[in-house]
């Protein structure tokens, strides 16, 4: 069963629909820097995953399947063929779904600070087992640790201090569902029926998903760009605003 996601709508409708779907444990708000520019030019529609944000949290565990469902739904509710699918960490992992599996649905593909495979299993299952137990909110700080490189959390308390606030306000449900869907996906074998033209960003200093994890997702899509900011951790579009920006609207074509 699809969920009926929350989401923003900026710009001018008529023009060509680009989506943003953030990080396990964000809300659309972490676009802000890309939606305030691709709003000039496009069609912006900016979503929160089922249990994030403003989006109703089912009884899980979810599928990648389901996730990706919710999207299609969404398109389908919004009168939308085909998008710019723009996808960090949990977002990219439902953005390659999609695109090896809708392909009808995604126009382009930008995939950041994600994997084809979120592997080993296990911490997954254990995560979702103690945002169960003791809520998310005793491990906000941890995650948010891994958002940002070491110099820019040091010089920026405020922006760290934001974003643990911001994981704190998704439910415990939808966060350990959702790890659970990362537990159980595997797109490697997948890689090689994308054929939307993709765009790969890794942050240099993600612990997560590091430059090398994302160089296999460039190998295994054959139309596909790599780039490497630098600094920065996990949440690159909001550590390296203009130059993710700059990325995304060159891999649009977009024009001002």
């Amino acid at each position: 069963m699809t969920v009926t996601l929350h989401h923003e709508r900026h710009g001018d409708p008529s023009a060509p629909t680009v989506l943003f779907l953030g990080s396990l444990g964000s809300d659309l708000s972490m676009w802000q820097p890309q939606i305030d520019a691709l709003a000039e030019t496009r069609h912006v529609v900016a979503v929160d995953h089922r249990g994030h944000g403003s989006s109703p949290t089912p009884q899980g565990p979810y599928t990648m399947a389901e996730l990706g469902g919710d999207i299609v739904a969404l398109l389908d509710s919004l009168g939308l063929d085909s998008v710019d699918h723009v996808g960090l960490s949990l977002g990219g992992a439902v953005g390659q779904w999609l695109a090896a599996h809708r392909p009808d649905r995604i126009r382009t593909l930008t995939l950041l600070c994600t994997s084809a495979a979120f592997q080993p299993a296990q911490p997954w299952y254990d995560r979702a087992a103690t945002v169960r137990a003791d809520g998310l909110a005793s491990i906000a700080d941890a995650i948010v640790s891994r958002w940002f490189s070491p110099g820019r959390a040091a010089r920026d308390p405020e922006l760290v201090a934001r974003h643990v606030e911001m994981v704190k306000g998704t439910t415990d449900e939808g966060y350990a569902a959702c790890c659970e869907a990362l537990a159980t996906w595997d797109g490697r074998d997948d890689l090689a029926r994308i054929t939307a033209p993709t765009l790969v960003i890794a942050g240099e200093q993600d612990p997560a998903t590091p430059p090398s994890t994302m160089q296999a997702l460039a190998d295994g899509i054959a139309d596909s760009a790599f780039h490497i900011a630098d600094p920065a951790a996990h949440l690159a579009n909001v550590e390296q605003p203009e130059l993710v920006t700059t990325l995304i609207t060159a891999h649009l074509g977009v024009t001002s």
